[in-house]
């Protein structure tokens, strides 16, 4: 009896419309992105049987999808699509429509076979909308006191009383969060675990438990490259280039990079090391200045430091 190839199925998300592909074999088919058409793609896809499906987080209207999937308990993965594209480009593939993409990621899933990953519980899913909604209160506030300075005399007082109001929903945000993590007693003893630490606040704590589950996991030096904080070679022949972090996880990185400052104050190992560090660095310890931008000014201390926090509180943990 001949073997059954293994199924692999890419499924490209736009707002209104789900494009799947599968191979080996070449099909192609669309469906609505509303009850009714994930319902028919997951018929679909039952028969397959496929061993992976694998679509792109497109900001959010991936959600409904990835929640039937997880239901239906099929294998699924969420990948970068910036990973989606460099593999596009490799093949040669230049040009991109929704179509097109679907069978991009369903080759990329036959050629890269990237780890399923579970879906986040009810309270990990519940805790990161809330810390994604205090981000977004956080840019919100940053711009309108910028906005104050230059602001003509009449509208001063509005951008005033809706700092005031930002203001107060990062508390309430601050506040929803903490009780999300007490109603919890595994979140709780992790939270306990994190804060005990000098220089680690509720927000870094409950950041780190929503936005970086694989921490106690995951060594130092894994932990530290997945989060973004690890310089990475770029070495030729006998050209021994600069260290650059590259990738990671953005929102992690801006929250560690704050809390790092802090620490470097009050955690007796972090001041030691920004002491000894605040002389000459060498070039290969090159990093960027701030945690959000790759290849730019580069300050080896202010991500060599955050880097330290990061695995001293891996360490922690695992212990």
């Amino acid at each position: 009896m001949k073997k059954r190839p293994l199924c692999f199925v890419g499924i490209d998300v736009s707002k209104d419309q789900l494009d799947i592909a599968c191979r080996p074999e070449d099909r192609r088919w669309h469906v609505a992105n509303d009850s009714a058409g994930i319902a028919d793609c997951l018929l679909q896809l039952r028969q397959l049987k496929p061993m992976l499906t694998v679509l792109e987080a497109t900001g959010g209207w991936q959600g409904s999808l990835v929640a039937a999937l997880a239901v239906a308990k099929l294998p699924f993965a969420v990948v970068n699509p910036r990973q989606v594209r460099d593999f596009a480009k490799a093949t040669g593939q230049l040009a991109k429509t929704d179509a097109l993409d679907a069978g991009i990621i369903a080759r990329f899933a036959e050629a890269v076979r990237p780890t399923p990953r579970p879906l986040p519980d009810a309270t990990m899913q519940h805790i990161d909308a809330v810390l994604q909604r205090r981000r977004q209160l956080l840019e919100m506030l940053v711009a309108e006191r910028h906005r104050v300075a230059l602001a003509h005399p009449a509208v001063r007082e509005s951008l005033a009383r809706h700092i005031d109001d930002l203001q107060r929903l990062i508390r309430e945000t601050d506040e929803e969060s903490a009780t999300i993590i007490q109603a919890s007693p595994a979140w709780r003893e992790k939270d306990d675990l994190l804060q005990s630490a000098p220089g680690i606040g509720p927000v870094l704590s409950a950041t780190l438990q929503a936005a970086l589950p694989e921490l106690g996991v995951l060594n130092q030096r894994e932990i530290a490259k997945l989060v973004g904080v690890a310089p990475l070679n770029d070495d030729s022949g006998k050209r021994s280039g600069t260290r650059h972090i590259r990738g990671g996880r953005a929102e992690i990185r801006a929250v560690l990079y704050m809390a790092t400052l802090t620490a470097a104050r009050c955690n007796p190992v972090i001041s030691a090391r920004k002491s000894a560090q605040s002389g000459d660095y060498g070039r290969h310890a090159q990093v960027p200045h701030h945690p959000q931008c790759n290849g730019q000014n580069p300050n080896p201390l202010e991500c060599q430091l955050p880097r330290l926090r990061l695995t001293k509180t891996t360490v922690a943990h695992v212990d």
